[in-house]
């Protein structure tokens, strides 16, 4: 556990350290999680990080280094390690070092406006949250809203042209019955004209067989005086 905090040393919140090293906040957290990684310890308030100022010097290293950062934080780890280690000169035992820290009242005043800031930044993020699930809340009613008005127009356009088509259909059946109907008149027309046209023939054909028989008679008949043929013909 680290004891090496001094009486009145500040205390830095995430996005005070990024802004005291000069990187960004998410850069921050991905150092400190390498520096975890190869054992370098901070304070914690909960899940969260509470910088002071040897862990800002650690930072800077971090960033300023040309090695690999793992190395570096490996460094930093085994001299952090020293000198928590090390007795301090005051001969203060290492409990009651930290115990008289944390009841300084500097450093509780410290601790207190971490804890206020962290608060602060959270109200803030939930504030933005809230917005943005009201901004979202209301971007589904519209799009509920879209699919509804798509939806009754889609079906009011299907309505009208189911409506269309089936006029169409009874327009091409009446139609195709008129035409139906006419094509049967005319057909029954042909038929009886065809049928007095036969009889009529038939009729030509009688008349054209008695006057071929009548002529037949006459030619077999014995000659007889011209006024005589002459009446034959006639009577007959």
């Amino acid at each position: 556990m680290r004891h090496d905090i001094q009486p009145n040393e500040r205390a830095y919140t995430t996005k005070e350290a990024a802004a005291e090293v000069g990187i960004a906040t998410p850069t921050v957290r991905k150092y400190g999680q390498v520096l975890e990684r190869n054992g370098y310890e901070f304070f914690k308030d909960g899940d969260r990080r509470i910088f002071v100022r040897s862990d800002i010097e650690s930072l800077k290293a971090i960033r300023d280094t040309e090695r690999p950062l793992d190395d570096t934080a490996k460094d930093l780890a085994g001299k952090q390690k020293e000198r928590l280690e090390t007795p301090e000169d005051t001969g203060i035992s290492v409990p009651d070092t930290y115990d008289t820290s944390l009841q300084d009242p500097e450093q509780l005043r410290d601790f207190l406006q971490v804890i206020a800031s962290e608060l602060a930044a959270s109200r803030e993020m939930n504030v933005q949250l809230t917005n943005d699930m009201a901004e979202l809340r209301t971007t589904v009613s519209r799009l509920q809203q879209d699919h509804h008005v798509i939806s009754s127009g889609v079906g009011n356009f299907s309505k009208k042209t189911h409506t269309r088509i089936e006029k169409l259909s009874e327009q091409q059946k009446a139609q195709y019955e008129e035409l139906l109907q006419q094509e049967k008149e005319r057909s029954e027309a042909l038929r009886e004209e065809l049928i007095t046209m036969r009889e009529e023939q038939k009729k030509e054909w009688q008349a054209q067989n008695d006057f071929n028989q009548r002529l037949e008679k006459s030619v077999q008949q014995k000659p007889q005086g011209g006024w005589g043929k002459l009446l034959a013909f006639f009577r007959g």
